[in-house]
């Protein structure tokens, strides 16, 4: 009790500031600055429809990292997983963070709130010791508690929440302090999950000012309300104080429990003893809780000065408005318990999820520079980019032009197994004649007049001979890195996809055979974020994609003849959009190591959505434009037409204006056309 003494008079610091929802009604104001800008209003994450099949799992697996990545920073801890809820109740288990996989409004400023404040108990609290609370409250405590008429089950809930209440504080200032610029992130997180009109309007009325438990846990728990009324209730001032006094110097869960049991005793001295009754039936003595209208150590209802405030200026809550604060109230104490309702991800889209985030897929900002040719506005886009191929994105049935194992299209893939077959055979002869590229000759030349000294001529120095030195030469090829970037746009279909593959898998397997050469192989196509249309008009929005399929740095070659046959030419033709997002996985040409990018196309880019218009002189002027900057980061390229002569003829002058002088016209179903013009560049020293 000298504890309390000593805090009476203590002017707490405010733990939160002044903050109004108002302004975030109609945008993100604190995520807008790091998400992309495809996670707007008008996303489908954000209707109240159940998640379900055309759900942006990308934007989803977006967000899930950059939630994850702001707990990383707050927190410290790199090994805080952030996860979306699949099934079951989740809540903060002190090992991961479970986040929702559908906001319930257009906000989501709470949701990244929210993340740091469940990532920061992690860091913090001791969940075993929550586990064990029954254990820790002193037995005084129950007995007192049961003079008032509560039960050792009452109390427990009882100094739960006002633990809670404490330890969210702790946690708060920990954030607040180390942290300051994601306050608003928490801001936005009370606002969504604790405060409502209601609640403040209770606060500034007489509802709960009666000497009950109800009334002192409705009143702490809203203590940081700017309509709190610290004369609503006896000693309510004080109890504040010895809450947010201690806050900024507690360190540990057990600390926080102690300042709740010393808010407990508060309490205590405070509420009515209980009524002694008999049971008419059983005989057993009981004690009844105290109705709440005496006084208490002679403070009155009304405040701690024992003078009641005059009520005539106070508002009056309706019936209705009762009943949202009784249903209010239970949303706070579901939040301090970490009880959030948290929209789950069904078992197919969690599996389609996990394939997306194994793949590395991921949004990238291209055309930034890109005007519109009527307005001049400017048209920047997105292209979505897959960093890895693998079976189980195959299986998630989400990337449109890859088809799903189970659900093949027979022959036509059984066609697609032999292009590639027939593929990795030839590229077996090709990869002899370009071994030659890993190979180096040492020529040596002796009795000359200086070098290194020649151990067998050191005889004849006796003689008169002084050309006794020998200089060796290695000659040898640098280590080179190739990207093949293959069209798969539907134009590409048929004879072309299959030539095509050929050509891919005897140049992939030619590569496998030298020993200072990496080959990367991607595929650039269209894809719709609604399902694996990749038509605008059958809805969701429409990108260019583009597929990383092959890195020889982490994938066998067996890959090529496992799941190379999965893919097939789909829609529209976004080449230097692609190029674009692809520019920094090619690497740069250096006097140690050679760099070659080789296309394979069949002719004029297009492509089009709600963001840009790109066709005609458009795409051709930003494709030449990607060229030349390939070239400028001293890379070598090659350009393969791929097509008869009617197409060659009436898309030459196209395909040399972007892809210049080094643009080829030949058959790729021939071996030595291939190892001809790749001899002439791959090969120069």
């Amino acid at each position: 009790m000298n504890d309390l003494k000593k805090l009476k008079n203590f002017n707490p610091m405010a733990l939160r500031e002044k903050y109004s929802v108002s302004s975030l009604k109609n945008k993100n104001n604190y995520s807008s600055f790091w998400l992309d800008n495809g996670w707007d209003n008008n996303s489908s994450i954000f209707d109240d429809e159940p998640v379900k099949k055309g759900v942006d799992l990308v934007a989803l697996a977006s967000y899930r990292r950059a939630v994850s990545n702001f707990v990383s920073i707050v927190t410290g801890e790199s090994d805080i997983k952030v996860t979306f809820k699949s099934s079951g109740d989740s809540y903060t288990d002190g090992k991961s963070v479970v986040i929702s996989s559908k906001l319930d409004d257009k906000l989501f400023d709470s949701t990244v709130g929210l993340a740091l404040h469940e990532g920061s108990h992690i860091k913090l609290s001791n969940f075993d010791f929550l586990k064990g609370l029954e254990n820790s409250i002193p037995q005084e405590y129950l007995n007192r508690a049961k003079d008032k008429g509560y039960a050792p089950y009452e109390v427990l809930g009882m100094v739960k929440d006002l633990l809670n209440y404490v330890e969210d504080r702790r946690i708060d200032h920990y954030v607040f302090t180390s942290s300051p610029g994601y306050k608003g992130y928490y801001h936005s997180l009370y606002e969504k999950y604790f405060h409502s009109k209601v609640i403040d309007k209770a606060l500034k009325s007489d509802e709960h000012t009666d000497l009950s438990w109800d009334s002192y846990i409705f009143r702490i728990i809203n203590l940081t309300n700017k309509n709190s009324d610290l004369n609503a209730l006896p000693q309510l001032s004080l109890i504040r104080s010895m809450i947010f006094s201690k806050v900024k110097d507690l360190n540990s869960t057990e600390e926080a429990f102690q300042i709740a049991l010393m808010v407990f005793d508060c309490i205590l001295n405070n509420l009515p003893d209980g009524i002694e009754s008999t049971d008419e039936e059983t005989g057993e003595t009981k004690i009844e809780k105290g109705d709440g209208d005496s006084d208490s150590d002679g403070d009155s209802v009304g405040g701690e000065s024992g003078d009641s405030s005059d009520s005539g200026d106070k508002p009056e809550l309706t019936e209705n408005q009762k009943k949202q604060l009784k249903n209010a109230i239970k949303k706070q104490k579901k939040f301090m318990d970490g009880d959030i309702p948290k929209k789950a991800l069904s078992k197919k889209d969690k599996s389609s999820m996990d394939a997306v985030e194994a793949s590395g897929m991921k949004y990238v900002d291209v055309a930034g520079d890109m005007t519109e040719r009527w307005s001049g506005k400017k048209t920047p886009t997105k292209v979505l980019m897959v960093k890895k191929f693998t079976k189980s994105l195959a299986e998630s049935d989400t990337i449109s032009m890859i088809y799903k194992p189970d659900n093949c299209w027979g022959s036509r893939t059984d066609e697609y197994k032999e292009a590639i077959n027939k593929g990795l055979v030839m590229g077996t002869m090709l990869g002899k004649k370009l071994q030659v590229r890993g190979e180096s000759r040492e020529t040596k030349w002796t009795r000359l007049n200086s070098g290194r000294i020649d151990k067998r001529l050191i005889s004849e120095l006796g003689f008169g001979n002084e050309k006794v030195f020998n200089t060796t030469f290695i000659e040898s090829y640098s280590d080179a890195f190739l990207h093949i970037s293959v069209d798969a746009s539907g134009s590409m279909g048929g004879s072309k996809w299959l030539n095509t593959q050929t050509c891919v898998a005897a140049i992939a397997k030619a590569c496998s055979m030298i020993n200072n050469v990496d080959l990367v192989i991607s595929y650039r196509s269209t894809q719709n974020t609604n399902g694996n249309n990749y038509y605008s008009r059958r809805g969701g929005k429409s990108y260019p994609l583009m597929l990383i399929a092959y890195d020889s740095r982490v994938d066998k070659i067996n890959k090529i003849k496992n799941l190379f046959h999965l893919l097939t030419p789909a829609g529209t033709t976004p080449e230097g959009l692609c190029f674009e997002a692809i520019m920094k996985e090619i690497e740069v040409g250096s006097n140690d190591k050679d760099s070659y990018f080789l296309n394979l196309s069949d002719g004029m880019p297009m492509f089009g959505n709600d963001d840009i218009d790109y066709h005609h002189d458009t795409a051709i002027d930003h494709t030449k434009k990607m060229v030349k900057m390939i070239r400028e980061r001293g890379v070598k390229v090659l350009s393969y037409f791929i097509g008869d002569s009617y197409e060659m003829d009436r898309s030459k002058s196209t395909f040399t204006q972007m892809y210049g002088s080094d643009a080829e016209f030949i058959d790729v179903t021939s071996v030595l056309p291939v190892a001809k013009t790749m001899n002439k560049t791959f090969l120069k020293k």
